[in-house]
């Protein structure tokens, strides 16, 4: 016998043990039937050479009969696999010559019976995945399980991460978003927030209150009068010099300096108590114009533009972005490495929460169910179109040979009890004809 030729392509995956143990198996179920078509052989000789008369005449029908019957389905068993002895009988090696059309129809089958969206999500409708969820994430042990599985798995991956690359990233995120920040319109947005309802008049007002009081207090007063009695010595020797022959300048100075903290202690007041007080509307209008300029002004833009770069470029700034990561890697890892991890801890009653929401509301079952059937069914969708052109090219890709072995091995067992069986069926026909031979000449 000859087998088909062989193609420079994939094999059939098999379990070199098991392959053996079948192999060996399939060898002696192969010897037994060739054993027992010899047997017929031989006592088909034997019945002629003692003439086929008598019981011999009996034996000559079972012999003749279950030789032909073991022929013909060793054959037919053989022409499943490869060409009889080697010719080039028509319609033999049946599954090396259709292995591209079996593939195809396996696929189909797959396809069909396996990958039907309808059949698919029927069953999953059944299923009810949502409720199912539910009951899985309301029990504290399964939650805990999944929380505790989160932290091991979150700590391996902080093992495996390149801190050198993952600090550059952050680097590189944090300083090009802020490159990108446009900080004088927030700095607007965020003054024309403070500004809404009147809040810098009370900024205004606790600012006048603090400088009230400190302008009221002895100290300062000593420190205005110092001031101004250095400033006229030095600007007005000759006067003052005359003025001390009268009085003294100290005493002037004092006196001055104590008018100058009342009156401006009294202006605050009058500032504190009067909402339309001309210092207010001018700092109400100043500071207006400041937010319009900083939303639309290019220069003070480009200033606060220009502040910002000088800031970001800093070593310092750049020193603190580049340890960034080295802070949340060792914040992770110490919350991580212990079996109280306040992560896992807030995943776990996440869950449990999430277990008892999904319990108590049907419309939040309802729609959880509704994203998984319509996730199944575009996932199903791919899968045919994918899985069917898979499995159509794994087995057109298979070598003929490692395909024919695979299969034979798989179920040539049982094909070798055909030939026993059609050694033996054919034996009794041949009996039951000779009797019916018998009948009729009698």
């Amino acid at each position: 016998m000859t087998d088909t030729p062989r193609h420079d392509t994939p094999a059939v995956p098999h379990s070199s043990l098991a392959s053996d143990a079948r192999r060996a198996q399939l060898r002696r179920m192969k010897i037994a039937a060739l054993l027992l078509l010899a047997a017929m052989l031989g006592g088909f000789v034997a019945s002629h050479a003692m003439g086929g008369q008598g019981v011999w005449a009996w034996v000559r029908a079972f012999c003749e009969a279950a030789t032909v019957g073991a022929l013909a389905d060793w054959f037919a068993v053989v022409a499943l696999f490869r060409r009889p002895l080697g010719l080039p009988i028509p319609h033999t090696a049946i599954i090396p010559s259709n292995k591209d059309r079996i593939g195809d129809n396996l696929a189909v089958f797959v396809r069909d019976h396996f990958l039907d969206p309808d059949t698919l999500l029927e069953k999953l409708r059944v299923f009810d995945p949502a409720a199912r969820l539910a009951r899985w994430l309301e029990r504290p042990r399964q939650a805990r399980v999944l929380s505790e599985g989160a932290r091991r798995v979150a700590l391996q991956t902080l093992d495996l991460l390149d801190d050198r690359a993952v600090r550059g990233v952050i680097q590189e995120f944090v300083v090009s978003n802020l490159r990108r920040w446009d900080a004088s319109a927030t700095a607007g947005e965020v003054l024309g927030l403070l500004t809404r309802d009147g809040r810098h008049q009370e900024l205004l007002d606790a600012a006048l209150e603090r400088l009230g009081g400190y302008l009221g207090t002895e100290e300062v007063r000593e420190r205005a009068s110092n001031l101004l009695v250095k400033f006229a010595r030095k600007e007005w020797p000759r006067i003052i010099a005359a003025v001390d022959v009268i009085a003294s300048v100290d005493g002037i100075a004092d006196n001055l300096a104590d008018r100058l903290a009342r009156a401006l202690v009294q202006e605050l007041r009058e500032v504190l108590s009067q909402p339309d007080h001309p210092v207010r509307q001018d700092y109400e209008g100043w500071l207006q114009d400041y937010i319009g300029r900083l939303r639309s002004d290019p220069a003070l833009a480009a200033q606060a533009e220009a502040l910002k770069q000088r800031a970001i470029d800093h070593p310092k700034v750049q020193e603190y972005v580049r340890g960034l990561w080295d802070d949340i890697h060792a914040a992770l890892r110490r919350d991580l490495s212990t079996p109280d991890s306040a992560l896992a801890a807030h995943l776990e009653s996440a869950l449990l929460a999430m277990g008892r929401k999904l319990a108590e509301d049907a419309a939040l079952r309802e729609a959880l169910n509704r994203h998984v059937l319509g996730a199944a069914r575009r996932l199903t969708g791919r899968l045919r179109a994918g899985v069917t052109g898979h499995i159509a090219r794994t087995v057109k890709n298979w070598d003929e040979r490692h395909l024919v072995d695979e299969l034979e091995l798989s179920v040539g067992r049982d094909l070798q009890y055909i030939r026993f069986n059609g050694t033996l069926v054919g034996g009794l026909i041949g009996v039951g004809l000779h009797a019916l031979v018998l009948l009729a000449g009698g």
